[in-house]
């Protein structure tokens, strides 16, 4: 996704971070772009041996490492310890591997399992969140992450079916979106209401929110670190992060003295996000969502 301009922020760097590493797309791009290291990073085991074999001669060649790990929890990898790197990418959201891969339970296509864990590190998958999480906090997971003005409705509808129901495949999530959204809805909500389940499953927000201050440490003087986000909320936490590591000030408006670091970490390389082309979203309907933005590190 968006691989031409990942490589414009990133393809003269020397060692590269992939935090996301999936079919390993990106770091191969990186790798024939001439980028002499990329590290590979995935919490998906899956998804860490198909790229791995992927990728096997820049293995080989010893430009190419992959490490099982969830990104957001980059700061206690011990195989990571002491390392830095000029390029950082991350590409979030979820893979085509892993919507394909049935059992996975990441679609809505009829009798999927409610699973949505992306690697061995969630604790609880998603029929587990639905049958057990409260009607409050199941009305915020929808409310927050799916964007759905009646949130409360579906959480007082799932907490209703699995009292004499348990929630198991895509289809008992499916019903009850169409009791309260109405027999019209359709494909669109189903995705916007699965993904903000999977959201809740991967404690994806929250992770990338405790990754980023992270991985802007392991950049060199000069890095560059790319995001590439699906989700608005993503892509706000990542907006506005970089928008504060730019500022000179973070000090609250009103006062007086500053006591912050008084310099900015950073600069933002991105005005605005940059979205894919027509002719990619032609060719991949799901890059229609992806939002790039880029940050590089003062040097």
């Amino acid at each position: 996704m968006l691989a031409a301009e990942t490589l414009g922020f990133l393809g003269a760097a020397t060692r590269v971070l992939d935090c996301t590493l999936g079919g390993g797309g990106h770091s191969r791009a990186l790798l024939e772009a001439g980028v002499q290291m990329v590290v590979g990073v995935d919490r998906d085991p899956d998804a860490l041996a198909a790229s791995t074999e992927h990728l096997e001669p820049f293995a080989g060649a010893g430009r190419f490492s992959a490490i099982q790990s969830n990104y957001a929890d980059i700061v206690n990898e011990q195989a990571l310890s002491g390392m830095t790197f000029d390029g950082v990418l991350l590409d979030l959201g979820i893979s085509s591997h892993q919507v394909d891969a049935e059992p996975r339970g990441f679609t809505f296509r009829p009798g999927a399992p409610l699973d949505m864990r992306m690697g061995p590190d969630a604790d609880r998958s998603a029929a587990d969140l639905l049958n057990d999480e409260s009607e409050t906090s199941l009305a915020a997971m929808f409310r927050d992450y799916g964007d759905e003005p009646r949130a409360a409705r579906l959480a007082r509808e799932i907490v209703k079916r699995r009292a004499t129901q348990a929630f198991v495949t895509s289809d008992d999530l499916v019903k009850a979106i169409r009791a309260v959204l109405g027999p019209k809805s359709g494909a669109p909500d189903f995705a916007r209401l699965f993904q903000a389940v999977r959201i809740a499953v991967n404690d994806e927000l929250p992770g990338l929110a405790r990754a980023l201050p992270a991985l802007r440490d392991r950049l060199e003087p000069g890095g560059t670190m790319v995001v590439i986000a699906y989700h608005s909320g993503e892509d706000r936490i990542v907006k506005n992060a970089f928008r504060e590591w730019s500022a000179a000030c973070i000090c609250p408006p009103k006062q007086p003295v500053c006591t912050c670091r008084g310099r900015p970490l950073g600069t933002t390389l991105t005005r605005r996000a940059i979205t894919a082309s027509e002719e990619e979203t032609n060719s991949n309907p799901r890059a229609r969502s992806a939002r790039l933005r880029a940050w590089r590190s003062a040097k």
